[in-house]
Order: structure tokens, then C-alpha cells, then sequence
């Protein structure tokens, strides 16, 4: 009996193996190279081309690179430099690097722009970091006036009674609320707009002659390279979201006319190519203004520009809410919230967690799209490489100038792109 039950047990080791190392195919370098450049045939063969391919462009590549000349005056002394040999002739570069980034900006001004760049990061800190204090917003809300002053010149009145027509919004707004929707919405819209084009450009002359504060002004058309681009992008960028907002909500809306209006434009817009609506604005805005009127060509780029990415970003935030479960709206609804305490609490949070993707697409688009007012004589970046290569010391240039144009892109696109990634990490709640 004990003989069988003996047999019966199993053997249980008494002692502890000692640890041992990993196999060499399952860690390091050999473990990522075989799970990303060798996980099958089709892998392989894709991995095998495309270090060809890297190669190949190397090879061919690299003496263009390596013999750089950057000290030349002209395309005449950097093929004397180089002899024969291939080369890249990055002096167009040095010599015209201050073209390229503000245009025909006075050189003596150059401080404003620059100035303007480094507060900009400062105005949008505390919107895409939540760690910067809220304060910070106040200044956030006022960058645009200091933006427009700073950039164009002119009286500081001019621009803080544009300011008070805002203030004078908000106000009507508060003291309207209980009228109705309808009559606060309309009040708050038409007696800004009665206060700007009846007194703000009297009150401002009038306390200018008293209280001269101003900078020297600079002509829209002195605006130009990396610059303008900036401008346009930032302003479409900043005016897009919120108006795309309140657009995809407009299309969702139970009432007709609302929904109807939103439609059409949103529809018209996505049909007509950008470049349509820019020729609209340079060529074609001026014959519906009452005759005299000096409506500024950049201003009129930006208002085409911003509905034009309005029109992508309220298809892009709607695709959003229509992701949505039903059961969110319930849910704010059993919690006695108005519509537009939803919206703001429970509904668009969630829509715009879901958008990232699509608006940041949007955002990279609508700013690699402003090269596009190079037709409308607006010399952007690519316009002014136009502009240098046709000057007779640099007329032959070529790669050199649209490599470093779309490399200072790239910088921008990738770090709109980086970021975010980050704010998707940031704000996911699932575990997956």
C-alpha cells in the first residue's frame, strides 16, 4: 500500500534554480528588430527595401551636403567655391534669411515681430497647459489687440476702442439674458456693431489728439515671408474652433432656420477650393463695401481663410457629437441641465476628446494652406524664394530655398502634431 501511494506522488522540488538570463532572441536589440523589421517574410522583404531606398539617398545625397558653401555673395561665387564639385549653396539662405522671415518688415522694427512670437507662447500656455495658472488668461484675451497694434503701427485708441466694443457686448449680453435668447443674442451682436461703425473711429481720433500714444504704423503690404504666415495661420487657427463649434452645433439644431443657414454654408464652403474664396477676398470684397471704404487685404485673407477651416472643423467637431451614445445627452437631460450647460459640462468635452485627431489635421492643413495667398500678391515664404531666385545673383536657385521652406513647415506641422498626442494621452480615461 505505501509502495503504490508512493509511486502515485508527484515529484516536488525541495530546491530553488538559480535565475537565469533571458535568451538573446527575447531582449534587446535582436528582440525589437525581430518583433518591428523581421516579423515575417513581408516584414523582411519591406524592411530589406527600404534600408535600400535610405541608402541609395544617402549615397547620392551626401556630397550635395557635405560640401556646402555657406560664405558666397551670389550662385556665381558658390559654383567658383565649389569647382565643379556638387554642392549645396546654402549662402542664398544667409544673405536672404531675413527676407525669407518678414518680407519687407523695416529692419529697425524687427523687434515687434519677434516680440510678438515669444508672448504668443506665453498667451497660449495656459490654453493647451493646464498647469499654468488661469490667470495667465486675461492676457491670453488681450494678445490679439497687442498683436494688431504692435504689427501695424498706429494709435493705441484706435486699437482699445475696438477692445470696448467687446466689453460693450459683454454687457449687453448680462443685461439682456432674461429678454429671450433670440432679442439677447440680436442686441448683443447689433449694438457692437452700431458702436463700431458710428463712434469708436471718432472717439479714438478725439482722445489721440489729447493723449497721443502710438507706434510707427506699417503698410500691410511691407508684411511678408515666414511672418504673414504665422499671422494668417494663428488668426484662422484661433477663430476656426470656436466658430466650428458653434457651426456643428447650428447643424444639429431643432430649429430650421438655424439648421439651414449652418447647412448651406458649411456645404458651399467644402465645395469652392480655397483658392476661389482668395480671389473673392482680394479682388471681388471691395466692389460690396459702401465706395471709399480701406478694408485691409490681410484682414480680408484671415476672414476667408477662418471660414474656410470653420466650414472643415464643424464637420469635424459634428463627427464628434454624432460619436457620441445617446446616453450622455439623457444623462444631462436627468440632471436638469439647460442646453447650454450640457454642452458646456457633459456634451462638447467629450466631442472634442473624441475630434483631436481631426482638429489638429485641420489645424496642420489650414496653416500649410496659407502659402496660397502667393496668388494673391501677398508674398509668403514661397513667394519670396520667387522673388529671390529672380534677382540675377541668385537666378538658378532652387533646392536650397524650398528645403529650408519646408523644413521651418515641419518644425510647426510636427510640433501641433506632438502635441497632440500628448494631449490625447492626457485626457484618455480608458485602460486600454
Amino acid at each position: 500500500m505505501s509502495d503504490t501511494h508512493a509511486q502515485t506522488v508527484p515529484y516536488v522540488r525541495d530546491t530553488m534554480l538559480s535565475p537565469q538570463d533571458p535568451p538573446s532572441s527575447q531582449v534587446g536589440v535582436t528582440k525589437w528588430m525581430r518583433e518591428n523589421l523581421f516579423d515575417g517574410w513581408v516584414s523582411a522583404v519591406l524592411t530589406v527595401l527600404a534600408v535600400a531606398a535610405i541608402g541609395y539617398a544617402i549615397v547620392h545625397l551626401y556630397p550635395w551636403f557635405a560640401n556646402s558653401v555657406w560664405n558666397a555673395d551670389s550662385l556665381t561665387q558658390c559654383r567658383e567655391i565649389l569647382d565643379g564639385a556638387t554642392g549645396a549653396c546654402w549662402a542664398v539662405i544667409r544673405v536672404n534669411w531675413l527676407q525669407l522671415i518678414f518680407g519687407f518688415y523695416p529692419p529697425d522694427l524687427y523687434w515687434r515681430p519677434v516680440l510678438l512670437f515669444v508672448l504668443l507662447f506665453v498667451a497660449i500656455a495656459p490654453i493647451l497647459f493646464p498647469s499654468v495658472p488661469r490667470k495667465v488668461l486675461w492676457f491670453s484675451a488681450l494678445y490679439p489687440f497687442l498683436a494688431v497694434w504692435l504689427l501695424w503701427g498706429g494709435s493705441l485708441w484706435t486699437i482699445l476702442a475696438v477692445l470696448a466694443g467687446f466689453v460693450i457686448g459683454y454687457l449687453v449680453m448680462v443685461g439682456t439674458h432674461k429678454m429671450g435668447a433670440v432679442v439677447s443674442v440680436g442686441l448683443t451682436i447689433l449694438v457692437p456693431v452700431a458702436y463700431w461703425y458710428f463712434l469708436a473711429g471718432p472717439l479714438a481720433s478725439g482722445i489721440n489728439s489729447v493723449v497721443p500714444i502710438e507706434v510707427t504704423p506699417v503698410a500691410s503690404r511691407d508684411f511678408g515671408g515666414f511672418m504673414i504666415s504665422v499671422v494668417i495661420g494663428v488668426a484662422g487657427i484661433a477663430l476656426s474652433l470656436p466658430l466650428g463649434i458653434l457651426l456643428a452645433l447650428g447643424r444639429q439644431s431643432n430649429m430650421l432656420l438655424i439648421k439651414w443657414m449652418s447647412v448651406i454654408f458649411i456645404e458651399f464652403v467644402r465645395g469652392v477650393p480655397l483658392i476661389t474664396l482668395l480671389f473673392t477676398a482680394s479682388l471681388l470684397l471691395n466692389y460690396f463695401l459702401p465706395p471709399g471704404t480701406n478694408f485691409d487685404l490681410i484682414l480680408r485673407v484671415i476672414i476667408m481663410v477662418t471660414l474656410f477651416a470653420t466650414a472643415y472643423m464643424a464637420e469635424v467637431i459634428r463627427g464628434g457629437l454624432a460619436a457620441l451614445p445617446r446616453g450622455q445627452y439623457e444623462a444631462a437631460d436627468a440632471l436638469g441641465l439647460d442646453y447650454w450647460k450640457a454642452q458646456r459640462l457633459i456634451i462638447m468635452p467629450q466631442a472634442l476628446k473624441i475630434s483631436i485627431p481631426g482638429i489638429v489635421n485641420t489645424f496642420i492643413g489650414l496653416f500649410k494652406d496659407t502659402t496660397l495667398v502667393v496668388f494673391i500678391g501677398i508674398l509668403d515664404p514661397i513667394g519670396r524664394a520667387s522673388a529671390i531666385r529672380a534677382t540675377s545673383d541668385w537666378q538658378g536657385v532652387y533646392w536650397e530655398l524650398f528645403i529650408f521652406i519646408g523644413a521651418v513647415f515641419w518644425i510647426f506641422c510636427f510640433g501641433m502634431s506632438r502635441y497632440s498626442m500628448h494631449l490625447e494621452r492626457r485626457l484618455k480615461t480608458d485602460h486600454r
